[in-house]
């Protein structure tokens, strides 16, 4: 029996390459995952709001919105870039782009280029501090997926990297980086380190057999209990915050609100295992959210 010809008209068009290799730059940039983006935004509208005591002007808002989301997708394409030898052994990234060698090295770095630069051109609309200010932010966050290598805080240093966009909104609305600004910086730092651990317990298995560090491995069975002491300074540093700042009740009510959240999550991993730590990690989008929904709220009443 001769086999049945399709019709060609019938048949399913190919996709064009432009447009599977876009659709595999999105995927290397988390485009379709927005919750890395927030969980970085949010510190930056913290700063931006403290520094102009409200809502800052437009232009510097929509700036650093803009510097928020390319930054976060350059980071994650020169973090896949330099994970490239353990993802394809990670149940939760072998099927990344560069893992899987659908996207190369020589493409990765192009596009990582090419996100930073335009990042860098909306910067260069700010005053001088600032623009010098954003050097050290690229640093931060070219070399930051390289530390899981040699040494178990990589996670303290993706909040140095993630929250570095505070002290740059300071220096951009007032020509300065007082006090306050290092303070919310810290307060950034404990709970990006926090949030992150519960990324890492989700690898952890396999980050061990890799020969790869985070401070899930470090903290070993102690993990709650160290998450706890971070997520309890992070508090103590943002209640310094509202204390210096002379804020309001609606700032304290953020953080209430923020704290039960966290306490959820708790509930939410306490089994340790990686559905669970994976949507603790997830659910600090709603942290990030609520601590400045109060910071708004506060200034706008």
């Amino acid at each position: 029996m001769s086999s049945v010809q399709i019709p060609e008209a019938w048949q399913q068009p190919t996709e064009p390459q432009w447009r599977r290799k876009l659709r595999l730059y999105l995927r290397l940039m988390r485009a379709d995952k927005p919750v890395g983006w927030l969980l970085l935004l949010w510190p930056t509208w913290w700063g931006l709001w403290f520094a102009a005591n409200g809502m800052p002007a437009w232009k510097t808002l929509v700036v650093f919105t803009l510097g928020v989301w390319l930054t976060r997708a350059a980071g994650c394409v020169i973090n896949d870039y330099a994970d490239r030898w353990l993802d394809g052994s990670v149940e939760r990234t072998r099927e990344r782009p560069l893992a899987t060698g659908e996207v190369s090295g020589r493409e990765a770095l192009i596009l990582f280029a090419g996100l930073m630069l335009v990042a860098f051109a909306l910067v260069l609309t700010q005053n001088t501090l600032t623009i010098m200010m954003s050097v050290v932010g690229v640093v931060l966050a070219a070399s930051y997926p390289y530390l899981k290598r040699y040494t178990y805080f990589p996670q303290v240093y993706l909040g140095m990297a993630f929250g570095w966009g505070i002290p740059m909104a300071f220096a951009a609305i007032t020509g300065g980086v007082p006090k306050l600004a290092w303070l919310l910086y810290i307060a950034n730092i404990l709970w990006s380190t926090a949030y992150d651990t519960w990324y890492a317990m989700v690898d952890r298995d396999d980050d061990i057999r890799m020969g790869a560090k985070s401070t899930a491995i470090l903290f070993g069975d102690a993990d709650l209990v160290a998450q706890g002491v971070l997520y309890a300074c992070m508090f103590a540093t943002l209640a310094l915050v509202g204390h210096d700042a002379h804020r309001g009740m609606y700032y304290w009510g953020g953080l209430a609100v923020a704290a039960l959240l966290v306490v959820w999550e708790f509930r939410m991993a306490k089994d340790r295992d990686r559905d669970g730590c994976l949507r603790a990690f997830r659910h600090n989008n709603w942290v990030g959210l609520a601590i400045f929904a109060g910071i708004a709220t506060d200034f706008a009443l």
